[in-house]
């Protein structure tokens, strides 16, 4: 891990820059293999499958007694910890259903929203190292709440053949409608343009790798919608001399070992915790089965010490981090100041992993920066808000001349001409 000591505010862009990956060529390739799919459906996600998952497939569905398999090969006490996280996710965005009100703007005009579920949505759940089925959970759990009627899900099969158990069991814990056996590109590009056995959806969620990544930021510019832009996964920890050394480098670590373009980072005011930081990342990073992606990942990794907290706060919001832990004295009110990040977890208590499986929030969340303009996914990202207005006699007199007025000005006449016919009619009927 690389140890760095009050930078000067001037040095801070380099400072926060993230792991930059090899992209050359890459939407070339990404684009070429989106087209052949858009062209030739099933067999080119089946020739695809086989080329970059290593897997020769007869069909792309996943039966009905596959998942029925999957079910005796998950253990109890994962399936309890599934319902469990799966029951918490619902809670936490249940209670985000949007109440539109009517709001009456003059006597007679009348305007309201109504939210609409997306009625198709496509989940991607990596394959890769490990198998993701909390994203599962995070993704289809909102879009059920919300009504979305089709909930497609393709994710990479195993050497095997076959999906991952415990992905087959959250799906179906989770209400999804319809799996494939589909990874990469070529599952974004069957989803985003359907083909014999995929449906095509609206709207495409889920993290993946950098070819994942351009194919649905391709995908989006005309066809289809996605959830954000999506890079690898980081933490910041920021923390002051209170902070559990121990905790600081397992909270950093749990980031790490998800690939080895992750990023973490401590922010501190204290030069012992630097210190004692990387002596516990060290410690620990000998005990972890994935400890080489770990190693890999530390290399793009930070312990930043600056003057004071204030001047922390500050190069927090500029980093703008996927998620930040804050393991400080008065952790609620440094809180309040944190203005970009993707999910904050508060107190020595409050583990990122509580985040990404089972206290309820959501973990797909803006990564790159993002977080200053963007949200993470929750209900609303599988919804639509659709507007209406009303306006009776009363109303379109009041606001009738100003329409008129206003389109007059921009030389809009057949805009201004639909509210004059409407006033001529009520001054005759009058």
């Amino acid at each position: 891990m690389n140890l760095i000591t009050n930078p000067d505010k001037s040095q801070w862009t380099e400072l926060l820059k993230r792991p930059v990956m090899n992209t050359e060529n890459l939407f070339d390739t990404v684009r070429s293999i989106i087209d052949r799919v858009k062209a030739e459906g099933d067999r080119a996600v089946l020739e695809y499958e086989e080329k970059f998952d290593k897997v020769a497939l007869t069909a792309l569905a996943v039966t009905e007694e596959e998942q029925a398999e999957a079910e005796t090969l998950v253990g109890e006490e994962l399936k309890k910890a599934i319902r469990l996280a799966k029951q918490n996710i619902e809670t936490f965005h249940a209670a985000q259903r949007f109440e539109g009100k009517r709001v009456e703007t003059q006597p007679g005009v009348t305007c309201w929203q109504k939210a609409v579920a997306i009625e198709k949505v496509g989940l991607y759940i990596p394959g890769g190292t490990a198998p993701l089925f909390s994203t599962v959970l995070m993704l289809a759990v909102p879009a059920k709440i919300a009504g979305c009627k089709e909930i497609v899900l393709c994710t990479p099969p195993g050497k095997n053949g076959k999906v991952h158990p415990a992905v087959l069991f959250a799906a179906k814990v989770a209400g999804v409608n319809r799996i494939f056996k589909a990874g990469g590109v070529q599952a974004i590009a069957a989803m985003a343009y359907g083909t014999e056995s995929v449906p095509k959806v609206y709207k495409i969620f889920g993290p993946g790798n950098q070819y994942v990544t351009a194919a649905k930021q391709l995908v989006s510019l005309r066809d289809v919608a996605i959830d954000m832009p999506a890079g690898p996964s980081e933490v910041e920890v920021l923390a002051d001399e209170t902070a559990n050394p121990s905790f600081v480098a397992a909270d950093l670590l749990s980031q790490a070992e998800h690939g080895v373009d992750s990023q973490a980072i401590l922010i501190t005011t204290s030069r012992a915790l630097q210190q004692a930081v990387k002596e516990e990342v060290e410690r620990q990073l000998a005990l972890l089965p994935r400890k080489e992606i770990a190693e890999k990942s530390l290399a793009n990794s930070k312990l930043i010490v600056v003057r004071d907290m204030d001047e922390a706060i500050e190069l927090t919001n500029s980093y703008a981090p996927e998620h930040l832990i804050i393991e400080t004295a008065d952790y609620m009110s440094v809180a309040e100041r944190v203005i970009n990040a993707g999910s904050v977890f508060l107190g020595s208590l409050t583990p990122e992993s509580a985040g990404d499986y089972a206290s309820g929030t959501n973990h797909t969340l803006p990564t790159n920066g993002y977080a200053k303009a963007y949200s993470g996914v929750s209900l609303d990202s599988f919804i639509r808000k659709i507007t209406f207005q009303e306006i009776k006699p009363e109303g379109i007199r009041t606001i009738g001349p100003v329409i008129e007025e206003m389109a007059a000005n921009e030389h809009l006449d057949a805009h201004k001409n639909a509210v004059t016919v409407r006033l001529d009619k009520l001054r005759v009927e009058n």
